[in-house]
């Protein structure tokens, strides 16, 4: 399992680190993609005393909510040029940039749980093609010390969706782009409009369903009230959550620092993923136990999952062109598919 190799690389970092860590301390601010006080802030926030034991005291840091020293999608900018130390933000906020963004961000429909995307960004290339990115548009300012994920999202809906084709004729709350063309191809609606205006757009019709976050982060928010049907696990949206730092500090850390800092990240993910995952897990059975709730989960059969993501592979290679980087992300996210048996052997 991802999580115990994790472990394992924490462990050996914090020895490294703890040993050899120099005496100047570096003080990193570090720009979120999320709200203060939701739970993956207050998980990371956790877990920064550890980066600092870790490192022997030469890593300090502190995070920020999205948008409290620069716009979301002008974090890239800010860590190159160094007001921001570094960021922890959603990946997919650069597809303006680059289409190779928006895949490496969050491949709709792709992958079945989080550690599968997790494996691909340290086994299949992913970290690799990340930092390729950030070298053409920040002239290799920017050090890619990790990329994972939160957790797969519950898909929302007033209408039970049991089946790919009980997509036809829905309308379905999405963000534009690549996510708005899988759903598109299903036979649905998309409707864009920011997160905040999704309960009142369910509650008045305007639309049926909504691609939105995790169960917990759904039921934190009220949304259950509106949308009795919530299909668990999710079917569409797992997002990628990146790690960067200011080339430059990363430099001017040692190898043992370095090691420890990209194994704090690491666990400090999979506490994410595994403590997220409870929570989700917890909520589904109380819904499940509770009728009075009036909440219906809808489990996909594989099958239908199956279908779904060959649907989206369609988006995804059309999606890809016009941009080389766009294409190689594309390419190595199949053939890691392939490999994990989620694809065919002969999809093309």
């Amino acid at each position: 399992m991802n999580h115990i190799v994790m472990t394992v690389a924490v462990c050996a970092a914090v020895a490294l680190g703890g040993a050899t860590a120099s005496a100047q301390t570096q003080n990193w601010k570090l720009q979120t993609s999320a709200q203060a006080g939701d739970f993956y802030y207050k998980t990371i926030e956790r877990w920064l005393p550890v980066l600092t034991t870790m490192t022997g005291g030469k890593v300090k840091a502190e995070l920020t909510p999205i948008g409290s020293v620069v716009p979301h999608n002008q974090t890239i900018d800010a860590v190159a040029q160094g007001i921001l130390q570094g960021d922890l933000t959603s990946t997919v906020y650069f597809s303006g940039r680059d289409k190779a963004f928006a895949l490496m961000g969050d491949l709709i429909a792709g992958y079945d749980n989080p550690w599968q995307l997790i494996q691909f960004c340290y086994y299949g290339g992913g970290r690799e093609i990340l930092q390729e990115l950030f070298d053409k548009y920040t002239n290799k300012q920017v050090k890619v010390v990790g990329c994972a994920t939160g957790g797969k999202e519950a898909f929302i809906s007033k209408v039970p969706i049991r089946k790919v084709d009980d997509f036809k004729g829905k309308k379905i709350r999405s963000p534009e782009g690549l996510a708005a063309d899988v759903f598109r191809r299903a036979g649905a609606a998309p409707v864009a409009m920011p997160p905040s205006e999704t309960y009142t757009a369910l509650d008045k019709g305007v639309v049926d369903a909504a691609d939105d976050s995790t169960y917990s982060m759904t039921d934190s928010v009220g949304l259950f009230k509106v949308a009795k049907f919530p299909i668990y696990p999710g079917i569409h949206s797992m997002p990628i959550l990146q790690f960067t730092v200011n080339m430059a500090l990363w430099n001017k850390l040692s190898p043992a620092e370095q090691a420890a800092v990209d194994g704090w990240y690491r666990a400090a993910m999979a506490d994410l993923v595994l403590s997220a995952d409870i929570e989700d897990r917890r909520l589904v059975a109380r819904d499940r136990a509770d009728k009075s709730r009036g909440i219906e989960i809808i489990d996909w059969p594989q099958g239908e999952r199956d279908k779904f993501r060959e649907i989206a592979a369609g988006a995804w290679k059309d999606f890809a062109q016009g941009s080389d980087i766009a294409r190689k992300a594309y390419e190595a996210n199949i053939k890691f598919m392939k490999q994990m048996n989620l694809l065919p052997a002969d999809f093309q």
